[in-house]
């Protein structure tokens, strides 16, 4: 009971610690250089020409700076139409606004508003998650949670550096998912034989994911331009980055979660029945683990297809609209590297349950420590 109090205090103390340095990155940038919050005192629409749902002009803004060395100072800001509903937001009087807030010396030279300022209700959300997460799960709840800030944290600071970088994309995602992955199995699992079977037989899998990403990937002709602001992305100054292999990183990275649940409600399983059995066979145990992951499998391979169609439902509406042929709707680019995500994530995932259930059969039939020739005194 000391050893779980223990274990509980120190992983929350990792997660306060992480929960620092991601704020600092992300949140705690000097107010004074970066953007801060202000409040929308009054709203000019003059110089606004509305079209449907677009608009196009600006709105100058009389904002109050709420936060940093110019706080209660009154300013006017622009917010600059683009013609892109995706991007533009339309302000009124009493919205939370962030600004940025441009210097030359001590001397304001421009404001600019860059979006309503969402972090508040965004915490907030974050907060009901931690909370439902720890009542339901406790100590389980904790670990997740530790993995769950830790992952946010290496994949802002290892991986996306990396690929800004330029490194080779495939390998640095396999290298980031390894580590991921072992984070997340052996901190809720621990330093188990169900935690190296759930994690061993991930990372086969996400491996053989991989393979096919490239080699299908390739046949469809696709260059990875698909990507939300992947075209933003290369003007911005990045026009050497391999977005294929971006793309196809991205797939890899996407199912790798979903081959995780998998490998661990089998590993889990097999761990379970053999408590309960301790005599039973490794071919038992296998063959136990095909049963589990066949129902597993059911399910997870559909998941991913709504999870991938939920992001691109209105494109689906719009094909249907226009009562678009098969045949041109599954040609069509985008569409195509959406069944490229889904169909090589489900194969890896089918994938993922036997390997992970011969690789746990195997792991709890042999005994370790006869293997290694340790002898208890």
């Amino acid at each position: 009971m000391k050893k779980s109090k223990l274990r509980t205090i120190i992983i929350i103390i990792v997660l306060l610690v992480f929960g620092l340095l991601f704020f600092n990155k992300f949140i705690g940038e000097t107010p004074d250089k970066a953007e801060i919050k202000a409040v929308a005192l009054k709203v000019d629409n003059s110089e606004v020409i509305n079209s449907g749902i677009t608009s196009i002009g600006y709105q100058s803004i009389k904002v109050r700076v709420l936060k940093g060395k110019y706080e209660g100072e009154k300013f006017t800001a622009v917010n600059q139409f683009t013609g892109k509903a995706e991007i533009d937001n339309y302000f009124k009087e009493g919205d939370k606004l962030l600004v940025a807030i441009k210097e030359k010396g001590n001397q304001v030279t421009a404001v600019k508003v860059i979006d309503l300022y969402r972090q508040g209700w965004e915490l907030s959300l974050f907060l009901i998650f931690v909370i439902v997460l720890l009542i339901y799960a406790r100590i389980v709840g904790v670990m997740a949670l530790f993995s769950f800030v830790t992952s946010i944290y290496i994949i802002w600071n290892l991986l996306i550096p990396g690929l800004l970088a330029g490194y080779n994309p495939l390998l640095l995602a396999s290298f980031t998912l390894i580590i991921l992955t072992a984070l997340i199995i052996f901190s809720i699992a621990g330093l188990t034989k169900k935690g190296l079977a759930a994690f061993t037989g991930t990372v086969t899998g996400l491996l053989i994911t991989i393979i096919i990403t490239l080699f299908f990937g390739n046949k469809l002709g696709l260059q990875g331009m698909t990507a939300p602001f992947s075209q933003a992305l290369l003007f911005s100054g990045h026009m050497d980055l391999n977005m294929k292999h971006i793309f196809f990183a991205s797939i890899v990275i996407g199912a790798s979660g979903a081959a995780m649940d998998i490998a661990m409600d089998i590993a889990a399983s097999i761990a379970e029945i053999k408590a309960q059995k301790p005599e039973i066979e490794m071919r038992e145990l296998i063959e136990s683990g095909f049963n589990v992951g066949r129902a597993v499998i059911g399910t997870m391979t559909t998941t991913l297809l709504l999870a991938y169609s939920g992001g691109y439902l209105t494109l689906l509406m719009l094909f249907s609209s226009k009562s678009t042929s098969l045949s041109r709707m599954i040609n069509f680019k985008m569409v195509a590297a959406e069944i490229l995500r889904t169909l090589t994530g489900s194969i890896g995932l089918v994938l993922v349950a036997p390997i992970t259930a011969v690789l746990a059969g195997w792991i709890y039939s042999i005994n370790f420590k006869e293997v290694i020739g340790w002898k208890k005194d």
